[in-house]
């Protein structure tokens, strides 16, 4: 696929060269102009009207490959979500019916898994929506997107011992994508203390902070969290996308991003907010 859109490009470049060489000749010598200005002028109209047909067609095979790949994309994350529902639902009926505790632990395992599906399956979905769709940027207050975050956070995680402290700030963003920073924010900090989880989430004069007790890290992995797919523990399930997304996101929306993490002490992320003014202009 792509051996041929660098062909059909190749062959664009030469054939729209041909035809401004030849333009300039036929214009020059056939039609007798001698103006210069008029010679180019004209040679260039005829090149970009000529290569715009050209680059139409090479470039229709690559547009027909990624629709078709968008169309394949949204249908495979649609086929995904029933699966992951039937298997919830069934987990649940099996609750009912086992209470031994080694049945309880499969089925929590099982249960485990279906929620880190179903995690994937909202990210994919919005990166799949945030590629095809304009974001929508819309008003709104930090502290109601963070505590509904957390309602659903609360339930995924009961061993984790929360501090939540927030404040009003008004921000416009993009409510969907902010959700994302902060469930990824989060998980990470649960998924890097292994032993009592302790999560603290402020919110101050505009300022985020998501902070956690684990195992931390030292300069040099701090230097590459941002690198897709990196991984500060390859034994701790995951993909290393999560930090990726976050600054993404932020870099896209103005925030200011600041990540400060010690070894055995845990990791402090925080998100700085452009105040919105009382225009409504940030």
């Amino acid at each position: 696929m792509f051996r041929s859109f660098t062909i059909a490009l190749a062959s664009l470049y030469v054939t729209t060269t041909a035809i401004l060489i030849t333009g300039i000749y036929y214009v020059h010598q056939i039609l007798g102009v001698q103006h210069w200005g008029i010679i180019v002028f004209v040679s260039l109209i005829i090149t970009l009207v000529a290569g715009g047909v050209l680059a139409k067609i090479a470039i229709t095979p690559l547009r027909e490959h990624f629709e078709h790949l968008e169309r394949f994309s949204k249908e495979t994350l649609h086929e995904l979500n029933l699966p992951i529902n039937t298997i919830t639902a069934n987990v649940q009926m099996l609750r009912k019916t086992h209470d031994d505790e080694k049945s309880l632990k499969r089925l929590e395992r099982i249960e485990t898994a279906a929620e880190m599906l179903k995690e994937r399956y909202n990210e994919l979905d919005y990166l799949i929506k945030k590629q095809t769709e304009r974001e929508q940027i819309e008003s709104f207050e930090l502290r109601d997107v963070i505590e509904e975050r957390l309602g659903f956070l609360r339930a995924l995680y009961p061993a984790v011992e929360w501090e939540v402290v927030l404040e009003s700030c008004d921000v416009s963003l993009d409510r969907i994508g902010f959700g994302k920073v902060i469930d990824n924010l989060v998980e990470n900090g649960v998924k890097y203390s292994p032993h009592n989880p302790h999560i603290t989430i402020t919110l101050y004069n505009c300022v985020l902070s998501i902070c956690d007790q684990g195992i931390g890290m030292d300069e040099i992995t701090l230097m590459r969290i941002y690198d897709r797919y990196f991984q500060n523990d390859t034994t701790i399930p995951g993909y290393g996308i999560g930090l990726s997304l976050v600054k993404r996101y932020c870099d896209r929306h103005h925030i200011n991003l600041h990540v400060s993490s010690k070894v055995g002490e845990g990791t402090c992320v925080k998100l700085e907010f452009k105040k919105k003014e009382k225009n409504g202009k940030q």
